[in-house]
This record gives C-alpha cells, structure tokens and sequence, in this order.
C-alpha cells in the first residue's frame, strides 16, 4: 500500500510537472546576444532584427518549436525588451557595466577570443574577469534551467558561454544540451596556457554534442579532454562521467536562396552598376569585407594590394580596391588602436598611388545594409578573404552565392574555416606577404574559362547545405544523441 501510495504521488508529481512545462519553451536557445537590436527611431522603441542568417536560420527553427530565444540586449542600460518577435519569444538577460568590462571587453575578448585565433595578439589572464565570466555563465544557466520544458532541447552557443553545459545539467538534468562554438578551439598547446582549462573542458562537456566549424576544431578540443578531464574515447565520442558525448564538425553556412534572390534583384543590379561607375568604371574592382578585427589580416592585404601598386602588377585607374571594415567593440582601446593603424594604411596607401579625384582605395567603416553589400559583392571582380585564423569566415560564401553568372574570383585564406569548402578558391596563406601578392595577382589575371570552373565548384559546394540545412542537421544529431 505504502509503494502504490508513492508511485500515486510520483504521478501526481510528475503530471503537475507536465503541466506546468506547457508555458514553458521546448527548445531553448542561448546566446551572447538577443536576435533583435534596439534601433530608436523618432523617439520610439524599434526592435529589428540582427542581421545575418544565424538568426533567420535560428528563428525558424524556433519558430517551429515552442521556442525561446535567452540573450543579452547588448547595452549596459535597461532596456524594454518585447517579449516576442516574429513568432518566437524572447527573454533578456541584463549586464551591468562592470560585467560588460570584465565578462564581456574582458575574459570573453581579451582572453578566450586571442587565445582561440592562434594569439595572434597575447591573451590576458586576470581572476576578476574569470569570476565575472563565472556569475554570467550562471545567471544565464539558471534562466535556462528556469525556462525550459520538461524534458526539452536547449542549443548553447559560442566562446562566451562554454561552462552554462556542465552549470545546466546540475540544475536540469532532465533536459538534452546542445553546445556550438562559432570560432576556432586552438590546439593543445595554445589551450594549456589558461589558467582555467580544466573548467572550461568541464563545462563543454556538460553537452550531449558538442559542434565545431571544422573537424580540426572537434580533435583539438577531444584530444585536449582526454588530457585535462577524466574523458575517453575517440575524437567524435567520448565517454565521461558515465555519459557518451559526441563531438563533430557542423560547417555552418549561409542563406543561399536568399542571397540568389537579392542577387538577381533588379534595383540591387543598378545599385552595383552604379558603384563600379562612382569607382570610375576600372577594369577590376577588388574588395575586402570584414569586420574590423586584428584576426582578420586587412593590413597586411593592404600593404600586399599597395605594393602590387608599386611594382606595377596593379596599375591606378584601371584596378581599384574597396575595403569595408564593419565597426566592432569601439569602446576597446584595442580595437580603436586597429582602427587608426589601419585607416593610416589606406591613406598612406592613396596617398602613395592614387591620383587627384582616382584613389586606388576607397574605405568604409560602417555597418552598411545586406543589400548594399549584395550590390559590392556583384560589383567586385576579386573578393579577397584573408584572415589569419577565423571559424569559418561567412563573407566568402556570401561572395560565391551572388555569382550566379559564374564570374568573379575568390582569394582565401587557408586559414578559414570555409577553406575546407571552398576548394576552388586562390588558396594563400596571409602571412605570407609574396604568397598574398601572388595569390591577388594570379585571380586577377584569370582567364573567363577558369574563373567559371572554380566559381561553379564552390557555388555547387555551398548550395547543397544552407544555413537551414545546418541548422537542422544539428539539432537532428542531437536528438539522436544518448540520454
């Protein structure tokens, strides 16, 4: 009697527990930052949506599930954030000033972001930025753990949240995690310099799958926790505490049909007719779009594109290069420096090889609208990508999907993540000064007949999987993931 007694009770428990999850999300998803941003416009509140086809492809998926989207508004100041837009809800999660220094300019930049793109600059250890990074993780745990359906899916993403795996299983144990990380995981000896390696391994490994860009990524990180943590297995299962985790690549990509559409957009063709006009209708039109970063090499593919001016292998009027560098982390002192060092470049650059009303460079550093870019993208004959270390590096797709015509030439980085995709792209490694030159100068003179050949290897390679299919692809692996 006392047994059937209980189980009665467990039920009755467990029925209240279901009942309740009805107003809760069953799929959650966690990010640094919300999908929408605040955009005042004649003193009220707009919220619009981020751009990028992360958050299409994310809201559709939400869109689909009862879901819920967890994140930061992006400013210190309260903020009244809508509880939903477009179909999925949102709930905000506020930092204060000193977490947006120590949590965000700190530990998340100034440490996780140089040490995972190769230290190109040295990483910064503090303990204050590691408890703040510590508090954040859990507030944001705990608002998972709060909001999530019995039994539910919760997808984390990216550098700054990678202990909210380990901090959500404590607290909901119940629920299937997800963890993706957008940039690169460094190799052993890179990851063995923080002082907290063990606890970050911990806290990925709170995930049932753990997804990367490229498969380096995914043997970097399982060789690492099979070194610092009590982990087995191989490079795509491990075994650890009694659960089998598995880790793989998820190459993330891009909005194919989108970006097609927006490329066959008649006003969007007149916009781009109109830029190589303003540009002085030069025979090749290079350019470089990139968020303004010391990972993404800009200078050095200046001084490649200057000195290519100096030898003659470019010539002023009829070559011209266009650099948009999108604004990032202005309030870093680090960043500001990037930005004066490189807008001396340019003007150094002009001041050296252009001529009155002709500069051989023209530069933007503003966030422009994604039709604008569209409208560069069909208007460049030479994309140029070349990052010293980069997850994946979004703006090389973007590039190969607007050709559809099958022009227009691709230099990239080997160091890319879509390098591994884009095999038809004039490979370079951006440290290497000549080798850049060589690259730019080989894409430039390259006859119609090759140029097609490789544009249409990567436009195959990038329309067979979307950012949709990726999407999808990663929430079936977990699915199918071990509880």
């Amino acid at each position: 009697m006392v047994e059937q007694a209980t189980q009665q009770a467990e039920s009755v428990v467990r029925g209240r527990a279901r009942a309740r999850d009805t107003t809760k999300a069953q799929l959650v998803v966690a990010a640094n930052r919300l999908p929408v941003h605040h955009s005042p416009n004649n003193g009220s509140d707009d919220w619009r949506p981020s751009p990028g086809g992360l958050v299409s492809a994310l809201t559709s998926v939400l869109q689909n599930r009862n879901g819920l989207w967890i994140g930061w508004p992006g400013t210190t100041e309260p903020e009244n954030v809508p509880p939903s837009y477009e179909g999925i809800r949102l709930k905000a999660l506020n930092i204060t000033e000193d977490e947006y220094e120590n949590f965000y300019l700190g530990f998340s930049n100034a440490t996780l972001w140089p040490l995972y793109h190769d230290a190109i600059r040295a990483p910064t250890f503090h303990r204050h930025w590691w408890q703040a990074y510590s508090q954040v993780n859990m507030r944001y745990a705990q608002a998972v753990a709060d909001n999530v359906a019995l039994n539910g899916t919760v997808w984390i993403h990216d550098y700054q949240l990678q202990l909210v795996p380990r901090m959500l299983r404590e607290l909901r144990p119940d629920v299937r995690i997800g963890f993706f990380l957008h940039i690169p995981f460094p190799p052993i000896e890179l990851f063995m310099q923080l002082p907290w390696r063990r606890d970050i391994l911990a806290g990925l490994l709170g995930a049932d799958l753990i997804g990367f860009q490229v498969t380096q990524a995914a043997s970097n990180f399982s060789r690492m926790a099979r070194r610092q943590s009590s982990a087995t297995g191989t490079d795509s299962l491990l075994d650890f505490e009694g659960r089998s985790i598995r880790v793989g690549a998820f190459p993330i990509s891009v909005d194919s049909d989108q970006i097609v559409e927006l490329a066959h957009d008649p006003a969007i063709r007149a916009r781009s007719a109109e830029i190589r006009k303003d540009l002085g209708d030069p025979e090749v039109v290079l350019l470089g779009v990139d968020r303004l970063d010391y990972t993404k090499g800009i200078q050095q593919r200046i001084k490649a594109v200057s000195e290519m001016f100096q030898d003659g292998s470019l010539k002023p009027g009829k070559h011209v290069m266009v650099q948009v560098a999108v604004p990032s982390r202005e309030t870093d002192a680090h960043y500001e420096r990037e930005r004066h060092n490189l807008e001396q470049a340019v003007s150094e650059m002009n001041g050296e090889h252009g001529q009155v009303g002709n500069p051989v460079i023209h530069y933007l550093h503003q966030n422009l609208p994604f039709a604008e870019l569209v409208a560069l993208y069909l208007a460049a004959d030479v994309m140029i990508v070349t990052p010293f270390r980069d997850g994946m590096n979004l703006v090389a797709k973007e590039y190969v999907m607007c050709r559809s015509d099958l022009t227009g030439r691709l230099v990239l980085s080997e160091f890319a993540g879509a390098a591994a995709e884009l095999r038809g792209a004039f490979m370079v490694n951006p440290h290497d000064l000549e080798g850049v030159k060589e690259a730019i100068r080989l894409a430039v003179n390259a006859g119609p007949k090759e140029a097609r050949d490789r544009m249409s290897r990567m436009r195959r390679k990038t329309y067979r999987r979307d950012v949709y299919d990726w999407a999808e692809s990663f929430l079936l692996a977990l699915r199918q993931t071990a509880m």
